[in-house]
């Protein structure tokens, strides 16, 4: 089974702009940066993905990418969430791919092994929606073939895609993926990014090193 990556960025001056009250400027760039390299590193190294590309309008993000041996899909326009995973989508159709993994360039926690797990085995057809830690947002789907629904992320997104499975009658799971679970937005997200990191430090783990550094932790 051959598997595309798919990886969304926005521009890093838009991207976090909830965390820009309680976040200094040239911190909050740097941590959009930091987790986009933490991600990339994740996919790299995942044994089922056998090609990543990302889709960016932002120039240092597409720097970091094409150095992970990614491909970069220029997004000039900014199209927004789901419009940008419709371009990875249409790329991976275009290698031949057999399935797809949309995913945020914000979920650093992110493991190799945990997308090699959502990715091994996936029947054809299938949807797995990976929601947020909230349960009602979306932050992954891996789909066998590449675009057998159309992505609609955002606000209650979880249900809307699993609803478009059952409307397409396509079978689908809600999988639960500790290192997609936590995107950062918010500083309620840092403080539980921070504390998970601690943890997994203290057992010996080293999670997300470049968003670790950026966060002084």
């Amino acid at each position: 089974m051959i598997s595309v990556a798919v990886i969304t960025a926005k521009r890093f001056t838009a991207a976090k702009q909830r965390l820009s009250g309680s976040v200094p400027e040239a911190r909050r760039l740097a941590l959009v940066e930091a987790m986009l390299g933490d991600v990339l590193e994740a996919v790299t190294r995942a044994r089922q993905v056998d090609f990543t590309v990302v889709i960016t309008g932002e120039a240092a993000a597409a720097d970091l990418a094409s150095g992970f041996g990614a491909e970069v899909i220029h997004d000039p326009a900014d199209v927004g969430h789901s419009g940008a995973a419709m371009l990875g989508i249409q790329r991976a159709k275009e290698l031949r791919a057999d399935a797809a993994v949309l995913l945020p360039g914000d979920c650093p926690l992110l493991e190799p092994r945990e997308l090699d797990s959502l990715l091994t085995g996936l029947p054809d057809p299938f949807v797995a929606v990976v929601p947020d830690r909230h349960g009602t947002g979306t932050n992954s789907i891996a789909m066998r073939p590449p675009g057998v629904i159309e992505p609609a992320f955002g606000e209650d997104s979880c249900e809307r895609h699993l609803g478009r499975a059952r409307a397409a009658d396509i079978p689908h799971t809600t999988e639960r993926v500790d290192g997609l679970a936590l995107d950062l937005d918010t500083p309620a997200d840092i403080v539980a990014l921070t504390t998970k990191i601690e943890m997994s430090r203290a057992a010996g783990g080293n999670p997300a090193p470049r968003t670790a550094a950026v966060l002084g932790i």
